[in-house]
């Protein structure tokens, strides 16, 4: 695969109008995370013209968060970092990462789907989104046309607006199983990037249509990026990666989700051969390395699989409650629960406008959700997004401020 010539350097002159042509806007993705404990989110908080010597309304009680995505990460990750804050161990590292993670990273693919990756082909980032930034810039030049799922994760579009890269959103339904199908990219395409699982649908790709979808775009030479960043969270369907179909996808991952790691900022990158000194010559000039104190800690992360399996079995718990209840109450379930976390459904007997259902919610109920809106442009306005990464009593909780909220 040919790496392409970075035309305009990122924000440049003209790329916030760009951004804005294409319908650049902030994610409210972070507001998931303030489910039903009483934290609202500050920008949403009514009441913030009370004057200083009036007396605040009373707070309903919280729910002290379990840990999972946002909390701390895997015990045995904690006391590695631990460890390297004793011997001062913090420092640059090779801008592609530490080797001995990128080992452990190779040895995963082999243990957990049979795949032999060399490590030289692994490269660390400071986060998915750094795997994002670089990915878009090595493969795309502004003007390229990248095809994505919709509904689907807003940064990919945002991204890829701010890149002068023009986004092809392929809507996704029951028709086409929620994914993308090589029938349904039309036109010129010259990247396509999936999520499986996907956020928000929580659509897991099967075997067969990733690897149908791999062949297509080797054979049309088309980029795929797989973003496979929920890997370790699909309750329902096969779990695969495009790795098995050959060795010119490009994989991100990161150890935010599975791993309970968000705040670390830490993922990884699989590429092509011809793809890594692209990669990275781009990421030491915009980010030098991943943190090393992160890369430590991931490496230790990799082996906490029985501390990540009790979270995950706690989200199947969790999915289904929600699966039963959420119909209860008037949501319909708009997309298949397979993976990832999250629940997304449909709101259309309770409003037309998700974003302000979704305020008035959270201001009433302080119970919050990704308005569908920010997934789907076009059709979002009656679908919302829960996340169900937290415990099971904040759910139950959540269901029934909900219930009573809405009868």
């Amino acid at each position: 695969m040919r790496a392409k010539r970075f035309q305009r350097p990122y924000g440049s002159p003209g790329a916030n109008d760009r951004a804005k042509a294409a319908g650049f806007r902030p994610s409210r993705d972070c507001e998931c995370r303030h489910l039903a404990a009483g934290r609202r989110h500050p920008r949403n908080r009514p009441g913030t013209e009370r004057q200083a010597h009036e007396t605040p309304p009373p707070r309903r009680p919280r729910t002290p968060p379990r840990p999972g995505p946002a909390g701390r990460g895997p015990e045995a990750a904690r006391a590695a970092a631990r460890r390297a804050l004793d011997i001062g161990r913090i420092g640059y590292t090779d801008a592609l990462g530490l080797l001995s993670l990128r080992t452990a990273i190779s040895d995963f693919y082999e243990a957990r789907h049979g795949v032999s990756v060399d490590p030289g082909r692994i490269a660390i980032t400071t986060g998915s989104s750094a795997g994002f930034n670089l990915a878009f810039l090595a493969l795309f030049d502004a003007g390229d046309r990248v095809a994505i799922a919709r509904p689907g994760y807003p940064a990919y579009r945002n991204i890829l607006a701010a890149l002068g890269i023009e986004t092809v959103e392929i809507e996704v339904n029951a028709e086409n199983g929620f994914t993308l199908t090589p029938e349904a990219l039309a036109g010129r395409i010259d990247g396509v990037l999936l999520a499986s699982p996907a956020n928000p649908t929580g659509t897991v790709t099967g075997r067969a249509n990733l690897a149908a979808l791999s062949a297509y775009c080797r054979d049309n030479g088309i980029a795929f990026i797989s973003d496979e960043i929920y890997h370790g969270l699909t309750f329902v369907g096969e779990e695969a990666t495009a790795l098995e179909f050959g060795e010119e996808a490009v994989i991100i991952n990161s150890f935010s989700k599975y791993y309970c790691m968000t705040g670390w900022r830490i993922g990884w990158m699989v590429l092509p051969e011809t793809l890594v000194r692209p990669v990275e010559r781009i990421a030491q000039s915009l980010y030098i390395s991943a943190p090393e104190l992160s890369q430590i800690a991931a490496e230790a992360a990799l082996g906490a699989e029985v501390e990540l399996n009790v979270y995950r079995d706690a989200y199947r718990v969790n999915r289904d409650f929600l699966v039963k209840r959420l119909p209860e109450l008037g949501f319909s379930i708009a997309s298949p629960m397979d993976g990832a976390f999250y629940a997304y459904v449909d709101v259309g007997r309770f409003t037309n406008d998700s974003m302000a259902f979704a305020r008035r919610m959270l201001a009433e109920t302080d119970v919050a959700a990704t308005p569908g809106i920010d997934f789907d442009p076009r059709d979002g306005h009656h679908t919302m997004r829960f996340s169900y990464a937290g415990s099971f009593e904040e759910m139950s909780e959540a269901v029934d401020r909900l219930a009573r909220w809405l009868a």
